[in-house]
């Protein structure tokens, strides 16, 4: 009997001995839900068992049980999941940002050796002498040749104070040399910029609710505060939350002591639950934006809902993803874990952000559209009105930037970090981050290099020719309009060189950032992206102290 066919008799065992089983008779006129479970749990034990000794071909359980656990908890909601022992580091890094390694980015496709594509800052990988370009063949005398990805990271990773053993061919050099490499206790810190940006204000990007965030993101606040910063800009797009109280921890800086943040209700009692801020604030009156986009969900959704009820700072940017579900962590035999949703939570007005549900979405999964009469008014502390349904709406409108089809498909393909590396390679430095910026022969070459790779350099107009071109093939119209719509291909199609010279100041500070990171790791990215940020400055522009005081006299 395997492993996981055990369990499920374990299982069934176990809910047995629990004292619900009643006979046949006795419990199908109450069909109690002891009895629906302990008689589904005994049906799918019977058809394993009968898999197990009839199906034509030897049965792997170890993959087909962990795939039906899987579908059965995704038919409940998106964020129930089933997290084995072997993705146990995987969670911790979720919950943690920290894991023992060697502290960078990697790539590998098949056939090929790891590239090192970008080394944290200070980490062992640059202790040792690695650069980015630089290629792994073999980890501790074995080749990486015919490993996944996964499989080389993962024996990259290990217990921190140990030593993996690189054999690397240098970029720049082209030399195969022996590399030592004594892992480390890797912190990816979710404070992933902190600065000064113009008129004297402070900005902090949160990319995520990692364990210990507060502190940090309090250590960089008090930071900014000797500088002598006058307002502040928290950034929470595309932060996809993580733990709750990370995010009423940082609310509490800003609020007074014992100030309601967020509440939480469940089906089991103890999901019902009001939680308070428990310490001092650091400031009260300091001026808040709060930028927020599509990608900002959960414990983000739960730090913006705080500010905007209590009338604390202002939201700026697009509404938020619309999570406001709860998980629970619950042990599984053999070192398992399962992520269950236990509760939704609530902003201070009263507002649950969680979507009505989870069908009616956009591509990226955010909230789709809700109509106004699904909609529920509640009020902040000083009166404003604000509306549940889905999300956080901001109190200050920004687009956020539109990239061109040629744009994604030279990210999707990963054309500007294979350049990048090339860059790398032929320029031992660059300007300091600040003053770097690509020269027109550097964006020609670029282009160069761009022109022999495969990617989609359509511009909207011929995709959705395309898209014309197709279905009129499939009407049997082509022929009746192949004369108007060859003659319209000729007008708007462009080859690869007259787009990427066309859409050169939409590609040019992604391409720089590729660069940019190579050289002077994650937070020269993120320099790079503040001086072209259109939808920061436009909330910047539009953004007064006033704004919620005018909303609530009005």
């Amino acid at each position: 009997m395997t492993r996981f066919a055990k369990i499920s008799l374990i299982a069934v065992l176990s809910l047995m001995a629990g004292g619900f089983t009643l006979s046949a008779q006795e419990s199908r006129p109450a069909q109690s839900s002891n009895f629906k479970l302990g008689k589904n749990l005994d049906i799918q034990y019977s058809i394993l068992r009968n898999v197990a000794g009839a199906y034509v071909d030897t049965v792997d359980f170890d993959k087909m049980i962990p795939i039906g656990i899987e579908a059965m908890l995704q038919s409940l909601d998106p964020y129930t999941t089933y997290i084995a022992e072997d993705n146990e580091e995987d969670f911790a890094l979720l919950t943690t940002g920290i894991y023992g390694g060697v502290g960078s980015t990697i790539k590998k496709r098949p056939g090929e050796g790891v590239l090192i594509f970008e080394p944290y800052e200070n980490s062992p990988i640059l202790k040792a002498g690695l650069q980015p370009g630089d290629t792994i063949i073999s980890i501790d005398g074995k080749s990486v040749f015919g490993e996944t990805s996964e499989q080389s990271s993962s024996r990259m990773k290990g217990q921190p104070g140990t030593v993996v053993n690189f054999t690397v061919i240098k970029g720049r050099t082209g030399d195969t040399v022996d590399v030592a490499v004594t892992r480390e206790r890797i912190h990816v810190s979710d404070i992933a910029y902190s600065g000064i940006i113009r008129d004297s204000i402070g900005y902090i990007r949160v990319s995520g609710f990692t364990d210990k965030v507060a502190d940090e993101f309090k250590s960089n606040f008090l930071e900014l505060k000797k500088k002598g910063i006058r307002k502040l800009v928290i950034d929470l797009r595309d932060n996809g939350g993580g733990i709750m109280d990370e995010a009423i921890q940082m609310a509490s800086f800003f609020v007074p002591k014992g100030t309601l943040v967020v509440s939480s209700k469940g089906r089991n009692p103890q999901m019902n639950q009001e939680y308070y801020t428990n310490e001092e604030p650091l400031d009260t009156e300091i001026p808040i934006l709060v930028m927020v986009n599509s990608g900002s969900a959960s414990a983000s959704e739960i730090f913006a809902g705080a500010m905007q009820d209590l009338d604390r700072g202002v939201i700026a940017g697009k509404r938020t993803f619309g999570k406001g579900l709860i998980q629970s962590v619950l042990a599984t035999p053999y070192d398992g874990k399962v992520k269950i949703t236990t509760g939704k939570y609530y902003t201070p007005s009263g507002r649950c952000v969680q979507a009505l549900d989870y069908s009616h979405r956009n591509e990226d999964g955010s909230v789709g559209h809700i109509p106004d009469s699904l909609k529920r008014e509640f009020k902040t502390v000083g009166g404003r009105s604000v509306y549940d349904g889905g999300g956080i709406t901001p109190d200050i409108e920004a687009e956020s930037p539109v990239y061109s089809r040629p744009a994604f498909s030279l990210v999707y393909n990963d054309i500007l970090g294979e350049y990048s590396i090339r860059y790398f390679k032929s320029h031992p430095e660059i300007a300091p981050i600040e003053e770097f910026h690509l020269s027109d022969a550097e964006y020609e070459d670029f282009i160069k290099f761009a022109e022999k790779k495969e990617f989609d350099s359509r511009g909207g107009a011929a995709a959705v020719l395309d898209q014309l071109e197709a279905a009129a093939k499939l009407d049997n119209l082509y022929d009746a309009y192949k004369t108007e719509i060859e003659a319209l291909k000729k007008k708007i199609d462009m080859d690869k060189r007259t787009m990427l010279t066309a859409k050169k100041a939409e590609i040019l500070p992604l391409l720089e950032d590729e660069i940019a990171v190579k050289y002077y790791c994650s937070k020269a990215g993120e320099v790079i992206r503040l001086r072209d940020d259109s939808q920061l400055f436009t909330a910047l522009d539009k953004w007064t102290p006033s704004i919620i005081t005018k909303k609530i006299d009005e």
